[in-house]
């Protein structure tokens, strides 16, 4: 009788501490928070595109004046 309720006990506390592990929800959290993370670093990144195309179209503005004034300068001499 002893021998059965130690083994119904060990196997009811061995189920009640596995019921309890909260492993996979920590994961899930985690990944969530390094999809978060990935996704900022992204919009980051994707402003950082923006501001370079930005000043390239005004680099090209300005060599597109530059040369037009030279064109001039060339012709009216």
């Amino acid at each position: 009788m002893r021998k059965t309720l130690a083994i119904a006990l060990m196997l009811t506390a061995t189920l009640g501490l596995a019921a309890c592990d909260k492993k996979s929800e920590d994961k899930a959290q985690d990944a969530n928070q390094h999809a978060q993370d990935a996704q900022k670093s992204m919009n980051e990144a994707q402003d950082k595109v923006n501001d370079a195309a930005k000043e390239n179209a005004e680099a090209a503005k300005a060599q597109a004046e530059s040369n037009e004034a030279a064109q001039k300068e060339a012709t009216g001499s």
